[in-house]
């Protein structure tokens, strides 16, 4: 798609403090689990929305093909 301009990339998020835990009956999950994140914290939805912006803006024009970890090192 690179030819025709088109840009594919993809982030993936690792722990991420949203709603999602407590809509699969473990509000703590991320808590629970922060000592296995290299960073120590769980990450925040702005954080994952900061990569996708970065993805789409024009800073990333030469950015296809790639993932970005948003995961604290995981």
């Amino acid at each position: 798609m690179a030819k025709e301009g088109i840009r594919v990339n993809g982030v993936r998020p690792g722990l991420i403090s949203t709603q999602m835990h407590s809509d699969g009956g473990e509000p703590q999950r991320v808590t629970r689990l922060q000592d296995k994140i290299p960073m120590g914290r769980g990450g925040q939805v702005d954080e994952v929305a900061n990569a996708i912006c970065w993805l789409a803006s024009q800073e990333a024009s030469f950015t296809t093909g790639s993932f970005i970890d948003v995961a604290g090192g995981l």
